[in-house]
């Protein structure tokens, strides 16, 4: 993923498309031009008395490793290479444990 993004979709579709049960925190109007530490939706996965609950989450955008001093990091740390992710102590733990959906629409230039 670059460093902008477009997120179009309104709360409801992003619901209905991905089966999501309902939204925590509150969402962030459609953008065409999404930017590293705006507030973005995701779709998470919990396991919740045995069933698997599907939520929409509003989270910002970037990574903050649990080794970092300064939470300012998060916006440097937007892109993981997936052939080597599991290499990088910035992003291996997260990646195996705290996995997202991010929807995203591409940009038409």
């Amino acid at each position: 993923m670059c460093g902008r993004y477009v997120m179009s979709k309104a709360t409801s579709d992003l619901l209905s498309h991905f089966e999501a049960k309902e939204v925590e925190g509150s969402p962030p109007g459609p953008s065409w031009n999404v930017a590293p530490t705006q507030n973005v939706p995701i779709v998470a996965e919990r396991l919740d008395e045995g069933a698997l609950d599907r939520r929409l989450l509003i989270a910002r955008w970037g990574l903050v490793p649990s080794w970092a001093k300064d939470t300012k990091m998060g916006s440097k740390m937007i892109n993981a290479r997936s052939e080597t992710i599991l290499e990088k102590p910035s992003f291996r733990s997260a990646a195996v444990k705290r996995r997202a959906i991010l929807p995203a629409y591409p940009v038409q230039l």
